[in-house]
Formats: C-alpha cells, sequence, structure tokens
C-alpha cells in the first residue's frame, strides 16, 4: 500500500510538471478507442520471429482471422510456432514468393525489408503495411518514450527504465530491445508510461506511431546492406519525429541534429540537444563532468568516475537519459542514486577476465564501425606502448566502409585477428594501418592472441560487423568468446 501511494503521489506529481505529456496521454486513449475494430479482419503477418509471433498472438485476441507467412522453415520453427496454430492461425512457412488470398491489413517483422517482392505486391494491391512496432503501439493504453541511434540505444533505454522506476514511475522496457510491443500491450494499462527501443527497421513501417518524448542517441554508417545510403539511413531514423506535436520533446546528439538539418528534416517538437564534443549543447561533456545548461536545470550533473559506466559514448548515453529524467520531472538526486548502481549488460565492452596480466573484453554487440572505435578508445592503455590491443573482428558485412577505422586502428591495435565472409574486405581496409591475420574461427583467434599478447595487452572482440554468419546472433557469438577465455 505505501508503495502503490508513493506512485500515486509521483503519478499526480509527473502530472503537474508535464501538463501537456498529460493532454498527449488522454488524447492517445481516446485514439485507441476510436482504434480500427480487428474482429472479423483478415491480416497477413509477414515474418516468424519474436515480433511476427508476438503480432500475431495480439491479432488473434483481437479477433482477426490471422494467415502467418515465414521464408524459413525448419524443425526449430516448426515448434516455435505451434501455440500462434493451436490459438487458429494459419501458418504458411518456406514461402518464396506472394502469399494467396485477400487481405485487410499486413503486419510485416522488423527484419523482413520493404522492398521484398511480397510487401511490394500487398502495396500495389492498396493492402496497408505496417510493422510490429505500429501495431503494439495502436493498442497500447498509456504515453511513451522511444529511443533510437545507431550506437547506444540499448544502454540508452535501459538508463531511462531504470531511472524511471527509481523515481516510481512505472514503466517496461520494450521494443527492439527484446520484448516485442505486442506482447506487453496488453499491460500498458498498469503502467504510467513505456520505454521502448526502436530501429530503423521498426521505423520504416510506422504510420501513426508518435512518441511524446523521442531520443536519437546518434547516426554513424549502418545497415547500408538494407538502406542503400547515408542518407536514407538518416530519413529511416528521423521518422521517430515525424508523427510528433509542438508539446512533444525530442532529445537529440547535436551533431545527429545537424546531419538532420542538412537533408531538410526539422522537428516540430521542444528540442534539448547533447554532446559529448561540442560545448554548445544542452547537455555537454567537460572532462569526465556531464555539465547542464538547460534553463532552470544549469550546473553539474554527475561525474563519470563515480559510476559503472565509462568511456565518452556511455556519457552520451547518460546525458540523453539525464535529459529525459528532467523532462519527466525527475530530481537530480534521485536520478544520481538511480544510476550508482546501473551495471552495463553483457556484450558491451564487458571486461571477461584477466590472465597472465593480459585483459580480455567482449564487445560482441559493436556491430559497425563507429560502436569498433568506441571500444578502442575506452580500452585500458599500456604503460609504455598506447598500441596495445589485439584486435577480433569480422562476420557478416553490412555494406560498411571498414577504411573509416583507420586512424584508431593505427593507434591502439598491434594486430587484428579476422574471421567471417567479411574478413578479405577488412583485410584489404585494414592492412596499411595494422598487421592483419586471417583466421578460421574464433576459437582460433582466441588461441592465437592469448599466445602473442603480453603483460598490459587487451584481447578485444569488437566486430564490427553482423554475426548471422557464424553465430545465431551477437550474443551468441560473445557467449562463446566468454566460454573460450574462461576455459583456458
Amino acid at each position: 500500500p505505501e508503495k502503490g501511494m508513493a506512485r500515486k503521489q509521483s503519478g499526480r506529481a509527473f502530472l503537474h510538471y508535464r501538463s501537456d505529456v498529460c493532454r498527449f496521454s488522454s488524447r492517445h486513449l481516446e485514439a485507441q478507442v476510436r482504434m480500427d475494430d480487428m474482429k472479423g479482419k483478415r491480416v497477413l503477418v509477414v515474418g516468424l520471429g519474436a515480433s511476427g509471433k508476438a503480432a500475431g498472438t495480439l491479432l488473434l485476441q483481437q479477433g482477426a482471422y490471422v494467415t502467418a507467412a515465414d521464408m524459413a522453415d525448419s524443425v526449430a520453427l516448426r515448434r516455435s510456432i505451434r501455440p500462434l496454430i493451436e490459438s487458429g492461425a494459419e501458418v504458411k512457412l518456406g514461402i518464396n514468393g506472394n502469399v494467396e488470398g485477400e487481405f485487410d491489413l499486413a503486419v510485416v517483422s522488423p527484419g523482413v525489408s520493404l522492398d521484398q517482392p511480397l510487401v511490394e505486391d500487398l502495396r500495389a494491391k492498396q493492402v496497408p503495411v505496417i510493422g510490429e512496432l505500429e501495431l503494439g503501439w495502436r493498442y497500447s493504453l498509456c504515453p511513451n518514450i522511444a529511443i533510437t541511434g545507431t550506437n547506444g540505444k540499448t544502454t540508452t533505454t535501459e538508463l531511462v527504465a531504470a531511472l524511471l522506476n527509481y523515481g516510481q514511475h512505472r514503466t517496461l522496457a520494450a521494443g527492439n530491445i527484446g520484448v516485442p510491443v505486442c506482447s506487453v500491450a496488453c499491460r500498458t494499462r498498469e503502467l504510467d508510461i513505456l520505454t521502448l527501443e526502436v530501429s530503423s527497421f521498426q521505423l520504416e513501417a510506422i504510420d501513426r506511431f508518435r512518441p511524446s518524448i523521442a531520443v536519437l542517441t546518434n547516426l554513424t554508417p549502418d545497415h547500408l546492406d538494407r538502406h542503400h545510403s547515408m542518407g536514407e539511413y538518416i530519413q529511416a531514423k528521423s521518422r521517430i519525429f515525424n508523427n510528433q506535436h509542438a508539446f512533444d520533446w525530442a532529445i537529440v546528439q547535436e551533431e545527429a541534429l545537424m546531419q538532420m538539418t542538412k537533408l531538410g528534416i526539422s522537428l516540430k517538437s521542444k528540442v534539448v540537444t547533447f554532446s559529448a564534443h561540442s560545448e554548445t549543447a544542452d547537455l555537454f561533456l567537460d572532462r569526465s563532468l556531464i555539465v547542464s545548461k538547460m534553463p532552470g536545470w544549469s550546473g553539474l550533473l554527475l561525474n563519470l568516475e563515480d559510476y559503472m559506466v565509462h568511456g565518452v559514448h556511455n556519457a552520451q548515453n547518460l546525458m540523453a537519459a539525464f535529459a529525459v529524467g528532467r523532462v519527466m520531472g525527475l530530481g537530480l538526486k534521485e536520478m544520481r542514486e538511480a544510476l550508482l548502481s546501473y551495471k552495463p549488460r553483457p556484450h558491451r565492452c564487458e571486461f571477461i577476465a584477466e590472465r597472465n596480466e593480459v585483459k580480455f573484453f567482449n564487445d560482441s554487440k559493436g556491430t559497425n564501425i563507429d560502436a569498433l572505435r568506441c571500444a578502442l578508445k575506452s580500452m585500458p592503455r599500456g604503460a609504455t606502448d598506447n598500441k596495445n590491443v589485439w584486435l577480433i573482428a569480422g562476420g557478416q558485412d553490412k555494406d560498411m566502409h571498414f577504411h573509416d577505422a583507420g586512424p584508431e586502428l593505427s593507434k591502439r591495435v598491434k594486430e587484428a585477428l579476422l574471421i567471417g565472409e567479411a574478413k578479405k574486405k577488412i583485410h584489404a581496409a585494414w592492412g596499411l594501418f595494422t598487421t592483419c591475420t586471417p583466421a578460421d574461427s574464433l576459437a582460433e583467434c582466441v588461441s592465437v592472441a592469448r599466445r602473442k599478447a603480453g603483460p598490459g595487452d587487451v584481447v578485444l572482440l569488437s566486430p564490427a560487423c553482423a554475426s548471422f554468419d557464424m553465430f545465431e546472433n551477437y550474443q551468441a557469438r560473445g557467449d562463446a568468446f566468454r566460454e573460450l577465455v574462461l576455459s583456458q
């Protein structure tokens, strides 16, 4: 009862501090009442990963006739979709072309490109196509905070959720963080606000999706195999702001805002900027200090040396989280307290072990060049030589410009051990900057690095590539690296 009363009091404080968000919430709830009735509608779900299955389940609960399709057909997939079939969905696997039938709506999973022939055929037939994020949002009964960016969006989402829960604002972290929005939509009536990590893939397929607070952590090249150019990638990311109103909030890295401005993208909402490199931003980094010059909230926010998150990239994640907390009316003291116990999740420059005075770090989540550069900058330096990193990289290429990492490689990397489909391309790009050695497996890389590294050196797994050529996902790759390090 005491905790419930504290939440009610906190909720009232939030309504007083942010009356415009309150108005948004009311209109949002009314919009849900006016949501198109799915009962009896024929809906095609394309893609049967976690998002597709969650979308199918939600649609069935709303009385829709669901047909679900996937290009894959495996024993594991058939096992995972059994509950969907038992609930009444018609499932078609191994689909390489169009799906027969007439549909009132199609819901695509994030992994499904919108230029696939199946999706293009649906649009040609004037079937509305939306993503799982859009569907889940339409059935959510509370406002939301949405966080996107090339790097740091997962960490920032976790930081924001930690701040809100500590401050008695009931929230859940969902979306690209691993929990489909459709799977938590039915629980949002109990929440004050929903905290969402959203990807460029998800944002491609939104229609009315509107966050009351939208966060953009940064914009660096990624997923160019799908978005084709940096301009298209920026356009996809900026869709997070498309439906915001003047009383909503956009919290944006200053450099990312400049990139959008150059493409003619403007924001209708209130804007807060942050940057680790420019003191003209509302929140900025001064050595290890995060400083604010927001009106009515100026001064020192925190000293990074007092917390368990390190590096310039994490400083920006903290700035974004602090800006959200400020907009939500949280006190500085409680935000500092909430973050003291925060520990980054695995696979993000995660320290694994020290063996024979050699430190091993797992940055398997680093699947692009900017993430690699951030990881290299955050690695411990040697006592006599800053070039003390044995880098393990490679995997499935996302059309990355690997030569962009050259300056950091020449400063920090003794040798790059390369694996996966992209190793020849990486070797060609990095050979001028550091010694490159191809390997057949992650195990071989760890063995070579262990044999060559000396006291004060660092062995870093930061692939700058996707994992799908050799592993199920980046988590599996990081877990395999951890096991190899600890088993020898």
